[in-house]
């Protein structure tokens, strides 16, 4: 074989290899690790908890999480990490919540997930309100919620 196909070869074998380089770096920069399609969520957590009926969610604006509103008033939560996905449902009274500067979020301290802990700030207002109202029927136990309906 003559050099100069030798060396053709290898000049091309490295092109290929530097334009593969940069079209994987070009995708990593895209990719944030957000949701942007909501069906993949209902899927994902679909498969995380079978026996659950998603009735509502609201991703947040970044689409880096979507709270889940559930049948039988529960709330559950997914979470982008990177390449990877936490689904988790919130336990009654296992949840903190504060208000942020920005009305379109808020501040959430999972008690029995920290690493979800953070803040969530969603497209408007009324998605903020609506999903802290999920919590917040989601803050009380269920034995509050009793007593609560008993003395009304």
């Amino acid at each position: 074989m003559s050099p100069v196909i030798t060396w053709s070869i290898l000049f091309g074998l490295i092109f290929l290899l530097a334009l593969y380089a940069t079209r994987m770096a070009r995708s990593r920069d895209h990719d944030d690790g957000g949701m942007e399609d909501l069906g993949f969520a209902i899927l994902h957590f679909g498969k995380a908890f079978p026996n659950e009926a998603i009735r509502e969610l609201h991703p947040t604006a970044d689409g880096k999480a979507v709270f889940l509103r559930l049948h039988d008033d529960k709330t559950g939560i997914m979470r982008s990490h990177s390449r990877h996905y936490s689904c988790h449902l919130i336990e009654p009274g296992r949840v903190r919540v504060n208000a942020l500067p920005d009305s379109k979020g808020f501040s959430a301290e999972f008690l029995d997930v920290p690493d979800s802990n953070g803040d969530f700030i969603f497209k408007t207002e009324a998605d903020a309100a609506e999903v802290s109202l999920w919590l917040l029927g989601n803050y009380l136990a269920a034995a509050d919620k009793d007593v609560a309906g008993r003395s009304a």
